[in-house]
């Protein structure tokens, strides 16, 4: 690929108001060790917005939170959206700042995709479509925050998917293994050649993927948490995040897409 997703699809948590430690919801759970409301800001938020267990959310239950992409909607809200008018200094805005946040996120993780979608070879017959579906979601971001409020964020989801499914079968080709949305949680698929598989969605929680071969595998969606990754093969992996990634274990053999970093918590190096 000769394109990467741009910046600004990439968290700067030094230039937001920490919106994805208040603004979702948190029940007690694997992920998290609380339950928390949404719009309730996390206790272990301090004053200038940083974590104070930054550097310990996996020991401390919050695994959800070192996993988590804004894709950059968290600087966008904060900077361009409320031209830097934190909630605490401005409370009137809060809600509606909270109410804004999932609704960008949407919008950067769809440019993340239609980057790479675009940054195909596969795809040059419709990078035209492709062109003119990032500038419209590009321009979405852009708006004010009663006009974003009042987007049909489905439909344009819906829209965009369209281009993205089109984007899997040129990458694909004549991939006949589809496993859209497959209950693979704990499977062993250890070895397993995987590769053009349509994994879309598939719960993969638990599953065993050492030494598995996903190239050019479309995994946009696909739950990878807790997934072993040793040694497997992601070179050219459709869609996939580095959410995804960091959500699952692995190791220095694991083979990734330059765009993506090897998640600090993988092992240096490991045998099968």
């Amino acid at each position: 690929m000769s394109e990467t997703p741009l910046p600004q699809l990439r968290a700067d948590c030094t230039r937001c108001f920490a919106l994805c430690c208040v603004a979702p919801a948190f029940a007690a759970s694997a992920d998290f060790a609380i339950t928390k409301s949404a719009g309730q800001p996390c206790p272990n938020l301090r004053p200038d917005f940083g974590c104070g267990i930054h550097t310990q959310l996996r020991d401390r239950g919050f695994a959800g939170c070192a996993v988590y992409d804004c894709f950059g909607a968290g600087q966008q809200v904060s900077q361009v959206t409320f031209g830097g008018r934190d909630w605490r200094q401005a409370p009137d805005t809060a809600q509606q700042m909270f109410d804004v946040f999932p609704i960008v996120r949407q919008l950067h993780q769809l440019l993340w995709y239609l980057t790479e979608a675009r940054a195909r070879q596969e795809t040059t017959g419709i990078h035209a479509d492709l062109d003119t579906a990032r500038t419209e979601t590009e321009r979405l971001t852009s708006l004010a925050p009663g006009d974003l409020e009042k987007l049909d964020i489905a439909g344009h989801r819906s829209a965009v998917n369209t281009l993205l499914l089109r984007t899997s079968d040129l990458v694909r080709g004549h991939g006949t293994k589809d496993r859209r949305g497959a209950d693979l949680i704990g499977a062993t698929l250890a070895g397993a050649d995987l590769r053009r598989a349509n994994l879309r969605g598939a719960y993969l929680i638990g599953a065993n993927l050492t030494g598995a071969d996903l190239r050019t595998a479309d995994v946009i969606g696909a739950d990878f948490r807790d997934a072993d990754l040793r040694g497997a093969n992601l070179t050219d992996a459709l869609f996939l995040t580095q959410s995804q990634l960091d959500s699952a274990t692995g190791d220095a053999r694991t083979v990734l897409p330059p765009m993506l970093t090897r998640p600090a918590h993988w092992e240096p190096c490991s045998g099968v």
